[in-house]
């Protein structure tokens, strides 16, 4: 089969990549239909985090079940199926609190952006459609598998409400956050964006607000737009030092701020939030948790995350979709084998 690997900063290829197999009774292997770029991709990309040996890239997937272990009993080949970046056994404790990302038999994927993938905790992990989706659908459900679960869960964790205020970022998580936001009810949704389509989309989704200023001036405006204590409820979808101080000073005393961008170099001063009296929680999102419910809604066109991807290429153009997601010419790349 074909495959994205990671060389070096700036270096993906794609690549002749052996095939994926049965190794353990609750794997299955699946044909891609649809897989994508992801913005925590670009950390490696970017330098930002080390790279070590060649290796496969991609954690966001929809396909048709090829193959599966003994044990898998919840999906059968020739069914469509979306999944989690993080497999999950299901049963667990962890599972069964509704925090699948830290399943005891968690595993990352990191090998989607392939032809084929092998998906452990298949038995736990995926979850079939009534029948093969429409293709306008695909787009959509391919989100659910991470960006619009993950803005799902970081609006669960800031505690939006019905009539809260919310802010959010306008990345594909950002902007899948504000999809979640309105259909919690939030009554005002601020976007912090600085890219005019970026703020259209927003605007579609059901922001009511847009900001461009970041760092102390965006803090600013934001406390202007609420009255000057600042935010019910603020997702940090980025993960940098920067962008976590904006949410932390945008919130209200007895906020909460979601936040979900895998952190680097983010550091909480412990007095501050201590005085600043609000909540903070995050992590991966436990996205199974959340998947049927997601599809439904895609499904019966009640949430369409589908067009935070502004740009479809031919899987074997992979190294096109880093390189403009990088140069922020598109919020996300689809990728079609």
């Amino acid at each position: 089969m074909r495959g994205a690997v990671i060389y070096a900063p700036g270096d993906v290829r794609f690549e002749n990549l052996d095939d994926p197999k049965i190794l353990q009774p609750t794997d299955a292997v699946i044909r891609t239909v649809a897989t994508c770029v992801c913005g925590s991709d670009l950390w490696p990309y970017r330098g930002a985090e080390p790279i070590g040996d060649p290796h496969p890239m991609g954690h966001e997937y929809v396909g048709v079940v090829e193959e599966v272990g003994g044990e898998v009993t919840h999906v059968e080949p020739g069914q469509f199926v979306v999944g989690s970046f993080a497999t999950s056994d299901n049963t667990c404790a962890n599972c069964l609190n509704g925090w699948q990302s830290s399943c005891l038999h968690r595993e990352f994927m990191s090998t989607c952006q392939a032809d084929y993938v092998r998906i452990p905790n298949a038995h736990g992990t995926l979850v079939a459609t009534d029948g093969h989706p429409d293709a306008a659908f695909v787009p959509g459900l391919l989100a659910v598998s991470d960006v619009m679960g993950t803005g799902w869960y970081a609006a669960l964790a800031a505690e939006v409400k019905p009539g809260s205020t919310a802010v959010v970022g306008d990345g594909a998580v950002g902007l899948c956050g504000v999809i979640a936001a309105e259909e919690l009810g939030a009554e005002r949704i601020i976007a912090m964006s600085r890219h005019e389509s970026r703020q259209k989309l927003a605007l579609e989704f059901g922001a009511t607000d847009i900001i461009s200023e970041r760092g102390d001036e965006g803090i600013a405006r934001v406390k202007d737009l609420t009255g000057g204590i600042g935010a019910d409820s603020v997702l940090e979808c980025v993960g940098t030092a920067e962008s976590m101080r904006q949410a932390l000073h945008s919130a209200r005393p007895g906020g909460n701020v979601g936040f979900v961008g895998v952190p680097h170099e983010v550091q909480v001063d412990g007095e501050e939030l201590f005085f600043s009296q609000v909540g903070l929680r995050g992590g991966p999102a436990p996205v199974r948790r959340y998947l049927p419910d997601l599809i439904d809604r895609v499904l019966t066109g009640r949430i369409n995350p589908g067009k935070v991807f502004d740009l479809t290429l031919p899987l074997d153009q992979v190294a096109e979709g880093y390189k403009t997601m990088d140069e922020r010419r598109a919020v996300k790349a689809l990728l079609k084998p």
